[in-house]
């Protein structure tokens, strides 16, 4: 069976290695990371992806602007969205349930946990 294919949608390049190593090395799967909106848009335009990690605030397109196009776009509509937040930041929970988020993350997060909390949002395993 191939390895879940993920990708990390956020503009802190350290936070993204850190998410890439725990979900590669503790949870098997495989990550792609992109460190801006744009750039995440278009991986997901040319790769495909069983679950997508997307921080909230960014300063080139806000992560539910991107999620909005998302799942505009018929063939990423149904890719699971998990976003990354501070917990400073208040996502309204009416808009991304209505964007179909399958969870929220907030940071700060313990990485050695990250791949069991996206097992159980997304009911993997």
């Amino acid at each position: 069976m191939l390895p879940k294919r993920i990708l990390v949608i956020d503009d802190e390049e350290n936070l993204c290695t850190i998410i890439k190593i725990s979900l590669e090395y503790l949870g098997g799967w495989q990550v792609l990371v992109a460190t801006s909106s744009s750039e995440g848009l278009l991986l997901v335009q040319t790769e495909l992806f069983d679950l997508i990690l997307l921080d909230v605030v960014m300063p080139d397109m806000n992560g539910l602007v991107l999620l909005s196009a998302l799942r505009i776009n018929p063939v990423t509509r149904t890719i699971p969205v998990i976003l990354l937040t501070a917990s400073t930041q208040p996502v309204n929970s009416n808009e991304s349930a209505q964007l179909g988020v399958a969870g929220i993350i907030i940071k700060p997060f313990d990485p050695v946990d990250l791949p069991n909390q996206i097992k159980v949002l997304l009911r993997w395993e």
